[in-house]
């Protein structure tokens, strides 16, 4: 099969995750103070209902993944996902950041409504898109590229939602003295961005690679395949406990500097009459520090394997990790360090996990003779969202066991818990997946092998 992937079409598969990411470190960063800040919801509450809407979610993802691999349009499969679901998207994410004057029971349920219909319409087009990465190129080395086209363009637009989202809130919140409204047209802009991005992205991509076996299969062959795939389950174990140490570190990231490290603006813009926290500075710098990881990923990756990669990367954040705790609030030169350091490592597994999700999706085509593209990386989905969902639910819970109370000064040992939310309890989680990580059987050289011969039989 004859393929010319241009740049073109690698950067609009990456505008698919700017837009995804944009609204994930939305959620990911932001949407808990927002609960308990802005709305005034406990966070105990906000974790259980983490826990609840997420775990929901999470058993939607094969749902849309074995509908889109049913799927038959002119577009393809899953490109069409990116074409129906992109205006859903940005109105459930303008709804979700919003907080109606009801009581705090209406300001419960309005909150479990709008964020469990939100991940829902996350998946509808967030499955279908991860798909498009198996169809796009039959090649491991091209998966890689584009995986890591994808992994830059989802942290470009993750720092453009950190350089902007506090200024945007701050600048809308005075046109009415209202920090509701500040956070209501913030998210209407990033929308609007995220809709425009998603329609870029169907209209510059194409689907290329059709299943060896045509035909329908059924839902039993389909699930039972996944069932017997070893290397999926252990993938799927590996990305749940990255994203326990992603999500936490994420999410305890604002409290940090807030309760903890205290710090005043350090960026001032005169013009905007705005600034930016160290909260920000140290959420881009990891953004940033993602990138670098992934720019390095491809050639590392090429040399030594994926699952060698994954596994070194993720050795070294534990590492780090664990040195975090170390810091005082007033080292704030070595807390940007460390943060450096380890988001690159985090940086670099992403675009593996995904690449290698491509592959599994070949083992299982290679074993059984039928190819459930969606099933699979639906899969990769629902280990974000399974990971997220931990994490998320352990951040608000573990807030309120140390005693967190919003909107004042937090006691010692509610500092030290929030200390432990940055360093020892992530380190857990990267640990668990070096765990998992070293059980994968799927090496460069049978990647390749498996490719070559589906390929043969393609022709």
């Amino acid at each position: 099969m004859t393929e010319n992937v241009r740049l073109k079409e690698k950067m609009a598969y990456g505008f698919g995750d700017a837009a995804s990411s944009m609204f994930w470190k939305l959620f990911g960063m932001y949407l808990l103070i927002f609960y308990t800040d802005v709305v005034g919801l406990p966070a105990a509450a906000v974790g259980t209902m983490f826990l609840i809407t997420r775990i929901w979610d999470s058993v939607f993802d094969p749902v849309v993944g074995v509908i889109s691999d049913r799927t038959q349009t002119k577009w393809g499969k899953f490109r069409p996902y990116l074409l129906w679901v992109a205006a859903p998207f940005g109105l459930l994410g303008f709804l979700t950041f919003s907080s109606p004057d009801l009581s705090a029971t209406g300001k419960m349920v309005y909150a479990y409504v709008t964020y469990s219909f939100m991940m829902m319409v996350y998946s509808l087009i967030n499955v279908p898109y991860a798909s498009l990465l198996g169809v796009i190129s039959a090649q491991p080395e091209t998966r890689t590229e584009l995986s890591s086209y994808r992994m830059i363009f989802a942290f470009i637009g993750s720092i453009v939602v950190l350089l902007l989202v506090e200024p945007l809130v701050d600048i809308f919140s005075r046109v009415r003295s209202d920090v509701g409204f500040g956070w209501q047209m913030t998210i209407a802009v990033f929308a609007v961005l995220a809709i425009i991005l998603f329609l870029l992205c169907f209209s510059w991509t194409k689907e290329r690679i059709k299943p060896i076996k045509e035909g329908v299969n059924t839902f039993k062959d389909d699930f039972r395949d996944l069932w017997k795939n070893r290397p999926w389950w252990i993938l799927l174990g590996a990305g749940i406990a990255t994203l326990i140490f992603n999500s936490i570190r994420d999410g305890a990231a604002v409290f940090y500097f807030k309760y903890y490290v205290q710090g005043a603006a350090v960026l001032n813009f005169g013009f905007l009459d705005t600034s930016l926290s160290l909260t920000t500075v140290f959420l881009v710098l990891g953004q940033l520090a993602n990138i670098v990881g992934i720019l390095m990923v491809i050639s590392i990756s090429n040399r030594i394997g994926k699952k060698r990669t994954f596994l070194f990367a993720m050795l070294i954040a534990t590492f780090l990790s664990v040195l975090f705790y170390f810091l005082g609030r007033e080292q704030i030169f070595l807390i940007m360090f460390l943060q450096f350091c380890i988001s690159m490592c985090a940086g670099s597994i992403f675009p593996l996990l995904w690449s290698m999700y491509a592959d599994i999706a070949d083992f299982s085509e290679w074993k059984t003779g039928r190819r459930a593209t969606g099933l699979i990386f639906s899969s990769s989905s629902m280990s974000q969202k399974f990971g997220w969902t931990i994490g998320g639910a352990l951040t608000g819970w573990l807030l309120a066991y140390y005693g967190f109370e919003a909107n004042v000064e937090q006691t010692v040992g509610t500092q030290n818990g929030i200390r432990l939310m940055l360093s020892i309890l992530p380190a857990i989680g990267a640990a668990l997946s070096i765990l998992f990580i070293s059980l994968y059987p799927l090496t460069k050289a049978k990647s390749t092998e498996i490719a070559e011969e589906l390929n043969r039989i393609r022709k």
